[in-house]
């Protein structure tokens, strides 16, 4: 179904497409905010847990997945509905309650609170992420717009690089920083946004989006990680952990029953027939497993191992991420040349060995300059060429009015795989951090991790380049 967009104001929609450039700073500073609190909070982990006596890491593994599960669920469905009562409203109400409910996570007095608040977080940040990655898209003209993707993403990398150095002066003083920090910063963008947006609403949208096929996209999701998460603490031969698995694949069959009979559906089937577009997504699903999992990997060796503090934790892991962006720029200066597929995989390939090479390196006395830097250093790199080109090259084959819908659906996928990296990392390790075999489970994760990112690389080969790209 063709779409257009209608555009409420005309003088504004000028002023506003004259100054792209403003425009791209207001919608790259709020995926800026929603990156930045998911790689502080990982380094606050540890002090999180120590603040809430009798957390297991069970229970700390929903803080972020509780977020990555609804946020992703629910990324296309309020794209449709922001696409349908107004995009700029839609990013300014997405932006305050995403600022409101940081300000509830740092007052939380419990673990469940804080992961209720989280899941707070999610419904903020699915709101403005696909209008702002939309916004960006239908701003730029065509010859920019791959570019203009590539600096959105880039400016999430740049948060990967700065949160964890910001998140481990932060919790110097307390975690509970990591989360009023948004504060200031979503305040800031409300202001700017609420001056410089351009009110737009798509009046051909009419159909309410499917609502039973995003919860049942959460349930599946939610079901499949709670029996991951859960299976070392209850058994993996518990019933409750067989009704999991049973729960996730019944509400997966539902949500893809549900999509195909929907006039507005979570994922539209069309879309998954346009080769790059499913290609790009299966990829970042699988690059998002190892992504998500070894960042926390990494985080809980470096504080729970080798005993380093929240700031020494921040300023180490904020190495590799320092080398997305500068690596971003060399894959986009390869894009002519070079197919996006082969840039996408060697990144994918290029992470897996960095992995392994800190799962080769590592023992129990700290090291960190020859055991870890290397390989997380290579693992940026990796991330720099594959991230930004997978979410540029998403969407790049698809028509202007499917933009927004498609970059929520990659997001979509990428949010699903790093909830599923983390309930990978936490059932392989289980409890074995208060036991001896520690490094044998960490270095299990960290292999199984790096398999799956060499998988991811397999199938990037796939993704098919845009002419002219």
């Amino acid at each position: 179904m063709t779409t257009t967009p209608t555009q409420i104001g005309s003088p504004a929609a000028s002023s506003t497409l004259a100054r792209p450039g403003l425009t791209l700073l207001i919608l790259s500073g709020a995926a800026f905010m929603a990156s930045l609190d998911v790689f502080i909070v990982n380094v606050a982990f540890d002090d999180i847990s120590s603040d809430f006596d009798g957390s297991t890491l069970s229970q700390m593994s929903w803080i972020p997945n509780a977020y990555a599960i609804l946020y992703a669920a629910l990324l296309v469905p309020a794209g449709r509905i922001v696409d349908r009562y107004g995009r700029k409203g839609g990013f300014l109400f997405g932006l305050a309650l995403f600022t409101v409910a940081s300000a509830a996570c740092a007052a939380a007095q419990g673990v469940w609170w804080l992961i209720a608040f989280r899941a707070l977080q999610a419904v903020g940040a699915a709101i403005l992420t696909p209008v702002s990655l939309g916004l960006v898209v239908s701003t730029l003209p065509p010859e920019r717009r791959a570019r203009g993707v590539k600096i959105w993403a880039a400016t999430g990398a740049l948060a990967a690089a700065f949160g964890p150095a910001v998140g481990g002066v932060l919790v110097e003083a307390s975690w509970r920083w990591v989360f009023l920090v948004n504060i200031p910063v979503g305040i800031a963008a409300l202001v700017a946004g609420a001056i410089i947006l351009v009110r737009s609403r798509n009046d051909a949208v009419t159909a309410f989006p499917d609502a039973l096929g995003a919860a049942l996209l959460v349930v599946s999701v939610g079901a499949l990680t709670l029996g991951l998460v859960q299976g070392s603490d209850w058994g993996w031969s518990d019933p409750r952990i067989t009704g999991a698995w049973i729960v996730a694949l019944m509400a997966f069959a539902g949500f893809v029953l549900s999509s195909r009979r929907h006039a507005e559906p979570v994922i539209d089937p069309a879309l998954l027939r346009i080769r790059t577009f499913s290609s790009a997504n299966i990829a970042m699903l699988l690059f998002s497993i190892p992504f998500a999992g070894a960042l926390l990997a990494n985080i809980l060796w470096l504080q729970q191992v080798w005993g380093f503090s929240a700031i020494a934790t921040g300023l180490a892991v904020s190495t590799g991420p320092l080398m997305v962006p500068i690596f971003a720029a060399v894959a986009d200066r390869l894009s002519s040349r070079v197919p996006v597929g082969v840039i996408v995989a060697a990144g994918c390939v290029l992470f897996a060995v960095g992995i392994a090479m800190v799962a080769l390196s590592v023992d129990a006395t700290p090291d960190f300059a020859t055991e870890m830097l290397p390989g997380w250093l290579i693992g940026g790199v990796g991330v720099g060429f594959a991230l930004p080109s997978i979410l540029s090259s998403a969407t790049a084959d698809l028509p202007a009015h499917q933009a927004a819908t498609g970059s929520a659906v990659v997001n979509m996928s990428r949010q699903v795989g790093m909830s599923l990296g983390v309930s990978l990392f936490v059932a392989i390790v289980g409890t074995a951090v208060i036991y001896d075999d520690v490094r044998d489970a960490f270095v299990s994760a960290w292999w199984a991790l790096a398999a799956i990112g060499v998988v991811g690389g397999v199938v990037a080969l796939g993704m098919t380049p845009r002419a002219g790209r």
